[in-house]
């Protein structure tokens, strides 16, 4: 999950193919159905991110009551209006009505506790949740920004491998070569400096005893005289969230699981690997869809489209993950050269979980 902003954003408003009351506002590759005349291409307003979490106060003022997402109707979620997809909320709330928007965009002010807007924070299964310990060494995966919000992370032209990107639950695992001991977390928890106890019917446990994942990351940081290492996998199947992949968590048989990301210090430095080289022939590892220059619409329409981990298409994509040919830093993230395009078929499904 991306991390949450509520910004000023200049707009370019565009119109709305089926609805002669409606336009599209644009703020970076993201659109939003407003009404008609609303807005004007230059002008700025503020822009709420999808899985942004409303106080009644300002979902009344927008005229929001009762068409928000969740069980307290709160929550922004992507909605197909006439046939075009709407990401987010872009409005002018009355808190923001002295402020310089031109200004707050070019210095990036986040309006989200000015306005009261939280970010949505998933819930945990029990199958997923268990006897949590302290792991300050942890190796913590990272929050993937969108694309959408950031289309210059990439230059055009630039090597990059487009992944596929999973609806399972993030497994995070440590090992310490000094030790051999091994840590085992959610994203979630993981994100918390904790890691969860061993437990037989946890199912990140279950995932990483079945595929042998510790034994791996013990030859990987011997093969590498690294001190610790992380392998980051997704954990998935019928159970786990509404999208299976023909996979199952509910019987005998391990879950599902691909890697997408391995860490390891090395010389006490933090170092991101090439998780389909190192793992390849010893670990699933989640599918590489596309290797070429960066182009954004190509990255977009490959988030569309049927899953391919199954090989048998049984369900819509989740999305992509798209990363340099060659791990560099970003300037535009401050951190990693990694950024993730969601599907509009898999934001607009029904009945879809999102437990983390």
């Amino acid at each position: 999950m991306s991390t949450l902003r509520v910004t000023a954003e200049r707009l370019t408003i565009l119109e709305h193919p089926n609805a002669d009351a409606l336009e599209l506002a644009q703020v970076g590759l993201y659109r939003a159905v407003v009404a008609k005349g609303a807005f004007r291409t230059g002008d700025f307003a503020c822009y709420i991110p999808e899985q942004s979490v409303l106080p009644s106060e300002l979902i009344e003022e927008l005229g929001l009551t009762g068409r928000l997402a969740g069980g307290k109707a709160d929550r922004v979620k992507a909605v197909r209006l006439r046939g075009e997809l709407s990401q987010g909320i872009v409005c002018r709330p009355r808190a923001l009505a002295e402020v310089d928007l031109p200004r707050a965009a070019e210095e990036g002010t986040d309006f989200a506790e000015l306005l009261g807007v939280t970010k949505w924070v998933p819930p945990v299964p029990t199958s997923m949740s268990g006897e949590v310990e302290a792991a300050p060494d942890l190796l913590p995966w990272v929050d993937i920004e969108n694309l959408k919000r950031f289309p210059d992370v990439f230059e055009p032209g630039e090597p990059v491998v487009v992944t596929e990107k999973l609806h399972g639950s993030c497994c995070l695992l440590t090992f310490h070569a000094d030790t051999g001991a091994v840590q085992v977390s959610s994203k979630g928890i993981g994100a918390q400096g904790l890691a969860l106890k061993e437990d037989g019917r946890n199912l990140y446990w279950r995932a990483v005893r079945a595929y042998g994942i510790p034994e791996l990351a013990a030859r990987i940081a011997d093969r590498l005289g690294a001190s610790r290492v992380g392998i980051f996998g997704e954990v998935f199947g019928d159970g786990v969230q509404d999208l299976g992949y023909g996979a199952s968590s509910r019987t005998e048989q391990p879950p599902g699981y691909a890697a997408f990301d391995v860490s390891a210090v090395i010389d006490g430095q933090l170092h991101w690997l090439d998780a389909s080289r190192l793992l390849a022939g010893e670990l699933p590892v989640v599918p590489e869809l596309w290797r070429g220059p960066f182009d954004a619409e190509r990255v977009l329409e490959l988030a569309e489209g049927r899953e391919t981990v199954s090989g048998r298409h049984l369900h819509t994509r989740e999305g992509v993950v798209v990363r340099p040919a060659v791990e560099r830093h970003s300037p535009v993230l401050g951190g990693r050269a990694i950024v993730k395009a969601v599907g509009g078929g898999y934001l607009t499904r029904k009945g879809g979980t999102e437990y983390e």
